[in-house]
């Protein structure tokens, strides 16, 4: 501190620090984005559920202002949505190349 100058006055405010409802669900389709990537092998139907989980980020990014998130999510999502969809073609015909 310089001399002559007053000390900050550091005021606690409880109600500072708390999750809006837009950040819950933003954490829930990061998340569940993160888990369906993670068992995607697992079945086909969890590249389904990251496709879903990707559409929630992108309005997320949306609703929160950050619309480039918002694209890049929808993209996302489209990609997954054709991956999910290929992937039920290569299940009921396995001699497709």
């Amino acid at each position: 501190m310089q001399p002559g100058r007053p000390r900050p006055v550091i005021i606690y405010d409880p109600g500072a620090y708390f999750v809006t409802r837009l950040s819950a669900f933003g954490l829930f389709a990061v998340t569940a984005m993160l888990v369906c990537y993670a068992l995607e092998n697992r079945s086909r139907w969890f590249i389904l559920a990251f496709a879903a989980a990707c559409a929630l980020g992108s309005v997320y990014g949306f609703l929160q202002g950050a619309w480039p998130f918002g694209l890049v999510e929808a993209v996302w999502s489209l990609v997954a949505l054709r991956r999910w969809w290929l992937s039920g073609s290569a299940v009921t015909n396995p001699g497709a190349p």
